[in-house]
Parts: structure tokens; C-alpha cells; sequence
């Protein structure tokens, strides 16, 4: 499980970064905490959510990603590996 800190929210960004997205935050109508517009490489998080959500909206999206260890560096490999244990 990973814990609700904003260094965990940063190292998330940082491996999406990595990933060749792009997190912005924005204030909106949000259902849920994040969303990734139209396929394109750039996920809105809405500002106005707690840490704890916009955590998880991330968590739940990096799960739906289709990665493999080839597209990151060996430790942010270990970072997602534990984000989808967490998403189980």
C-alpha cells in the first residue's frame, strides 16, 4: 500500500513524467479525481481533491496502462509494480 504523502504524489508524477505525460491540475466539474483527455498525454487533476484522491485517480489510472519493464528505468519499474499491488 502506498502511503498518502506528497512525496508518494510526486514520485506518481514523476513516473508518469517519465512516461511522457504531462499532470496538470485544474479546477472543474469532476467526477473523479483524474481524467486523461481524449488519448493524449495529458491527465487534469482536479485541484480541489484531497490528497488522498488525487493519489488513488492516478493509482487508477497508471492500472489501466499497458506497460511494459522496457518502457522505464528499473526502479520506477519496482514503483509501478507496487502501485498495482496497491490498485488490487
Amino acid at each position: 500500500m502506498v502511503s498518502i504523502t506528497q512525496y508518494n504524489l510526486d514520485k506518481i508524477e514523476n513516473l508518469l513524467e517519465e512516461l511522457g505525460y504531462k499532470v496538470r491540475y485544474e479546477k472543474g466539474n469532476f467526477r473523479t479525481g483524474a481524467c486523461v483527455i481524449q488519448n493524449s498525454k495529458v491527465i487534469v487533476v482536479n485541484k480541489f481533491s484531497n490528497l488522498e484522491i488525487k493519489i488513488n485517480s492516478l493509482i487508477q489510472l497508471i492500472g489501466d496502462f499497458e506497460l511494459q519493464k522496457e518502457d522505464m528505468e528499473e526502479k520506477q519499474w519496482v514503483f509501478y509494480k507496487s502501485l498495482l499491488k496497491t490498485n488490487d
